[in-house]
């Protein structure tokens, strides 16, 4: 009977693992894909904010190249990095000459 119960569960374990390990990398793959939009749109937002304002805050840059730095980890490299560039280029403070 022993015999019989490892013959049905091993193929039934090992079948369940596969099922869950596959399901949970599809899950991954879309939790990443989510989280580099957010990142993305936080970065464009940025983008928008300053340069019609025509100055960010030195605060602001700092987060923004934290924003960027994981956003370009998860694979993002398109307009996004020219927006992060261009927000970067911007002064610090309101009146503030590029130099």
């Amino acid at each position: 009977m022993t015999e019989l119960i490892l013959k049905w569960a091993v193929p039934f374990v090992c079948g369940a693992a596969v099922s869950f390990a596959g399901t949970m990398c599809v899950k991954l793959k879309a939790i990443k894909a989510g989280i580099q939009c957010l990142l993305r749109a936080e970065i464009v937002r940025s983008y928008d904010k300053y340069t019609e304002k025509g100055y960010c805050p030195i605060y602001a840059k700092e987060a923004l190249t934290k924003a960027y730095g994981a956003y370009h980890a998860l694979g993002g490299n398109d307009v996004a990095t020219g927006l992060y560039h261009a927000v970067m280029e911007l002064p610090c403070e309101k009146g503030e000459k590029d130099e």
